[in-house]
Formats: structure tokens, sequence, C-alpha cells
């Protein structure tokens, strides 16, 4: 129910940033999209599929191991957040340009249902890479912890 509730979740926000972003009368979906992600010509640099799919597995493996580390039940108490909201920002620097940054399928399905055409052709990846960062991340966990 947890990733039904954040797919939900992710269309409804996708469709508040469009509410909000149609407020100005030049913003045309088709030209500015809702920060969909993407490779090839869809990616904001330009970068090919097999630089896409690398990024998100790698960004997605450094978040999910984040994570493990920043909750366990051996690292003190009440700082979690911050750990976690900084990966996620460096993350964010360094994969925007490559893939608009996933690292969660829900958050790529969002826009992805607004804009179509490309965004959702293109959507795979964003549930595959994340996937198989996060099952890499656990494993590794497992092991090192």
């Amino acid at each position: 129910m947890y990733i039904v509730f954040q797919c939900i979740g992710a269309v409804i926000g996708a469709g508040i940033l469009y509410s909000i972003a149609t407020g100005i009368p030049s913003y045309n979906l088709a030209v500015s999209g809702l920060g969909q992600n993407g490779f090839g010509a869809a990616s904001p640099a330009g970068y090919n599929l097999t630089s896409a799919l690398i990024a998100e597995i790698v960004l997605t493996f450094i978040f999910v191991l984040v994570v493990h580390g920043a909750t366990h039940e051996r690292v003190p108490k009440g700082f979690a957040g911050i750990a976690i909201g900084l990966a996620l920002v460096l993350i964010h620097i360094v994969g925007i340009p490559i893939t608009g940054t996933s690292v969660n399928p829900a958050r790529s399905l969002g826009p992805a249902v607004f804009v179509g055409g490309v965004a959702l052709e293109q959507l795979w990846l964003f549930i595959v890479a994340p996937i198989i960062g996060g099952v890499i991340a656990a494993l590794v966990w497992r092991i090192f912890k």
C-alpha cells in the first residue's frame, strides 16, 4: 500500500504543480514540462541512456545507503534528517543535469503522467534504475553494517 499511495501522492503533487504553473499566462506544458526526468534529448544536458541508467543506479545506491546509515540503531538519534537531507541535496546537484534526478520511481511518475509523450516512454528507466540501486544498497548494507 505504501508504494500505491506514494504513486498517488506523486500524481496529486504533479497536478498541484501544474495548477500553480498555469498561473503564468506564458506557461506551456509542452515547452516547460513539470520537472520530468529524461535521457537523450529529454535530458537537461543531453546525456544518453547509458549515462542516465548508471547515474540513477549510483545516485539511488548512495541515497539508500545514507538512509540506512543515518537511521541505524547505533547512530545518535535526532540527526538522520540532516544527513539524509544533505545527501539528497548533493545527489540533486549532481543528477539534475544528467536526468533531472529521480532516485524514486514515484517522483518520476507524477510529472510523466501530466507531460506524457517522451516522459512516459522513458519512465521505465526511472522505475528500474532506482529499484536496482536500492537493492544493491540494501545488499551492501547487510554485508557491511
